[in-house]
């Protein structure tokens, strides 16, 4: 049992993590970002630990690469 607190709770310190960089990056990160950390937070609440590492990890990635929609003209 304590074994899964711990892990939920790892979780929950690593939704946090991914948020506070989510609200530091610039406008085209953020877009890439938000799919994927709303499908962290449902799954977290859904306590699917599986599905919430996925969707963090998604995050985290397109986070790394930027890979939001195309900067529009005059966005800068």
């Amino acid at each position: 049992m304590a074994a899964e607190t711990d892990r939920s709770t790892n979780v929950g310190a690593r939704i946090n993590t991914v948020k506070a960089a989510w609200d530091m990056a610039p406008g085209p990160k953020k877009d890439a970002v938000q799919e994927h950390y709303t499908a962290a937070e449902w799954a977290h609440r859904a306590k699917n630990d599986a599905d919430t590492n996925k969707a963090l990890c998604a995050s985290t990635d397109a986070l790394a690469r930027g890979d939001g929609p195309p900067a529009r003209p005059g966005d800068s």
